[in-house]
């Protein structure tokens, strides 16, 4: 994939990140300008700022106003960063991919991916992705409404943005329960062509899911049980209940590759029958024809003196000849079993 190049807009002013805080006191400031978030910080209190890295300004301040490492900062630019946890000095860095169903491609199983990076320090929490998200939209609307929430720290509001991250998955997998709903009449009673071409592609959808679910699975594992300076105890029991959406949605996608491997057997199994009905129906019908062809072509030797050829009733003979060989020949396949 590209990479992210921050950019300025000449003769245009960026937009200045998103930005909520709560004071000690309870007083709530909101897009407060970038210059002022160095006295915020020091003055306390939980501060939550949302970053575009598409933007040169906003991504700057991770290096000019949080002093993050350049190792994070590069990996916020990479579209395709691993799914991850690492500790720097001063704060804990999480990559995380969000997932939903493309809504611009006319593939409905088509998946489309965004990666979101979170930086959690003592009372800051810094989200970073490229244009809209829509996890930490949805978060940003709730805490816009509801700044009080604030009160309980910025690891809860990285605990909301994960959480509602690994939500979006859900609504994919009811859309993969339709399709498994209806696949059974699709292939056994209607023996629908198209179901096949489906099936690859909602097991291509499957697989997907579980190779970006799996290090999920890892990150939200050390967030639930490793002890960390910047997530308290009592707040790793509410990440615990993230990771036990995890484990919920790996064992429907477990179960759901099953599925599809099996219905994709019996839907080849089931051509291969048909192709052998088929192929027993074909052999009837060559085996009922082998006497008409043998007899009719002896008799139809340019011949001047041919048995029964002077007969006035040697073609119904000759008819009744060909129908009775045809049938012999039918018992003997069915007494031997191969019809």
């Amino acid at each position: 994939m590209t990479r992210i190049v921050p950019t300025s807009v000449p003769g245009q002013v960026d937009p200045a990140p998103r930005t909520i805080y709560r004071s000690t006191q309870g007083e709530v400031v909101r897009d407060c300008h970038p210059r002022d978030i160095p006295q915020l910080l020091a003055a306390g209190g939980p501060l939550w700022m949302d970053i575009d890295s598409t933007v040169q300004s906003q991504h700057a301040l991770l290096e000019q106003v949080f002093g993050l490492h350049p190792l994070a900062i590069e990996d916020t630019l990479n579209p395709a960063s691993r799914v991850k946890l690492e500790e720097y000095p001063g704060f804990l860095y999480i990559v995380i991919r969000a997932v939903e169903l493309a809504a611009e491609t006319d593939d409905p199983y088509d998946l489309a991916t965004k990666d979101l990076h979170c930086f959690l320090g003592p009372s800051f929490l810094v989200t970073v992705h490229a244009g809209v998200m829509a996890p930490v939209d949805t978060v940003w609307e709730i805490m816009r409404r509801s700044p009080d929430l604030l009160d309980r720290g910025v690891e809860r509001a990285l605990h909301a943005v994960l959480d509602t991250a690994i939500d979006g998955y859900f609504p994919i997998l009811e859309q993969i329960d339709d399709f498994l709903d209806g696949l059974e009449e699709r292939v056994f009673a209607r023996f629908d062509q198209e179901a096949l071409r489906d099936l690859f592609q909602v097991k291509r959808l499957v697989l997907s899911l579980r190779r970006y679910l799996g290090p999920s699975r890892e990150v939200l594992n050390v967030l639930t049980n490793r002890p960390s300076a910047l997530v308290a105890p009592e707040v790793q029991i509410y990440f615990r209940d993230i990771y036990d959406h995890v484990l919920r949605i790996n064992d429907a996608l477990d179960t759901y590759r099953d599925i599809l491997s099996s219905t994709m057997d019996a839907y080849l199994t089931q051509v291969s029958n048909r192709l052998g009905a088929t192929t027993k129906g074909l052999s009837v019908v060559a085996t009922m024809s082998l006497p008409f062809v043998v007899v009719s072509g002896m008799w139809g030797m340019n011949f001047s003196r041919m048995p029964m050829t002077q007969w006035p009733n040697g073609f119904w003979v000759l008819l009744l000849v060909q129908l009775g060989l045809g049938l012999l020949l039918l018992m003997l396949l069915r007494r031997r079993q191969l019809l």
